[in-house]
């Protein structure tokens, strides 16, 4: 129900194809006698997809030019936002990402010296295992950040399995390997979960008069609110993890993973297999271009493979196409982006948000019969 909520929200053409990858993936194997996980196939794709999606990204960052942070225009509306006029210049935000990729090597020698790598992997076997999971941390959040902020579904999971699948082939040893997995997979979603919450600050504030002063104050508080959560994050998941993993409460993704990790790559055919699926991905992430997400999307939903999503989600689509329609005849303004003042007049964008909420509600449930 959470899909079919965002599916109300998002980019039409990225959760179009999500839709039908959690067809293809529900359908293929007793239709075709296909087995899709067996072939790497959805790992092939996101490969080639999430291999253009990063340069899509860095494509972005390099040719992006922004007035310098500051500067004032000489007409009467300079203390209303402006679309030219940037808090942040883009020469910050790249000093940014090269202040992040040090932390993240930091934080990878961190993990590595708790966890023991250092003692059964050799100095060089120990820095390359670094370089690769800061490169992953600082790689999965941005295409996962490019992936949600334009189509409101971040594959966290799915852009994942392509660093485990670089650490199969690079036969980083079993325990090394699933930290590796770990490190890479919790940067995605929170800088994904700061961008909604940032974007979502920013349509609030976006008719304060002066805006530059409100919207740094309002950035600064919404900093400190992502604090608090993340304190609170911390003492949640060390109390509810032991009744969790003793009832056997494991998400699928990570049983994936581990089966992943135990099986391995032993095929020498399945690099050409990663490599023969990668072309069609990157293609599909090509020709959609970085506001759709068309590759990354198709991948992830033939990597999620939840039954009966890929239905909902078609759904609440067709939903939305025939009430936008119904609205242009009858001269209504439906549009699938809000207004300047961050409010849209679709009332579909309050039945998804709906629909999420109500999932989230139920997803508390369980939460506490857990307890």
């Amino acid at each position: 129900m959470s899909a079919a909520g965002v599916a109300l929200l998002g980019n039409m053409w990225a959760l179009l194809m999500f839709g039908l990858g959690l067809l293809i993936a529900q359908y293929t194997p007793g239709l075709l006698r296909l087995d899709l996980f067996a072939h790497h196939i959805p790992h092939g794709l996101m490969i080639g997809a999430g291999s253009i999606a990063l340069l899509q990204a860095l494509h972005l960052l390099r040719t992006s030019r922004t007035t310098p942070t500051g500067q004032r225009t000489a007409t009467a509306a300079a203390d209303t936002f402006q679309p030219q006029r940037r808090t942040v210049s883009m020469r910050r935000v790249r000093t940014g990402l090269c202040q992040g990729f040090v932390l993240f090597v930091a934080g990878a020698v961190l993990v590595a010296l708790t966890g023991g790598l250092s003692t059964g992997m050799s100095t060089a076997s120990l820095c390359g295992w670094v370089l690769l999971a800061a490169g992953g941390a600082l790689v999965h959040q941005l295409i996962i950040g490019l992936a949600a902020m334009h189509s409101g579904w971040f594959p966290a999971f799915a852009v994942t399995l392509i660093f485990l699948t670089i650490g199969l082939l690079a036969h980083i040893p079993s325990i090394a390997l699933a930290m590796l997995v770990g490190y890479v997979a919790s940067t995605g979603p929170a800088f994904a979960d700061m961008g909604f919450d940032l974007k979502a600050g920013w349509l609030l504030r976006i008719r304060t008069v002066p805006w530059l002063p409100a919207e740094k104050a309002g950035r600064l508080q919404q900093y400190r609110a992502e604090l608090l959560g993340f304190l609170i994050a911390v003492a949640v998941v060390a109390w509810l993890w032991q009744p969790f993993f003793t009832q056997g409460r494991i998400p699928p993704l990570a049983k994936i993973y581990t089966a992943t990790i135990k099986t391995g790559l032993t095929d020498p055919g399945i690099l050409t297999q990663l490599a023969l699926w990668a072309l069609p991905g990157a293609a599909l992430q090509l020709l959609g271009g970085p506001s759709r997400q068309m590759g990354v999307l198709l991948a992830t939903g033939l990597l999620v493979a939840a039954p009966q999503a890929g239905w909902l989600v078609l759904l609440a689509l067709l939903t939305r196409v025939l009430y936008n329609r119904r609205s242009r005849r009858t001269s209504a303004s439906a549009t699938d982006a809000p207004g300047p003042d961050g409010r849209s007049d679709d009332p579909l964008t309050l039945i998804g948000a709906g629909l999420i909420a109500g999932s989230s509600l139920y997803d508390l449930t369980q939460i506490r019969k857990a307890l």
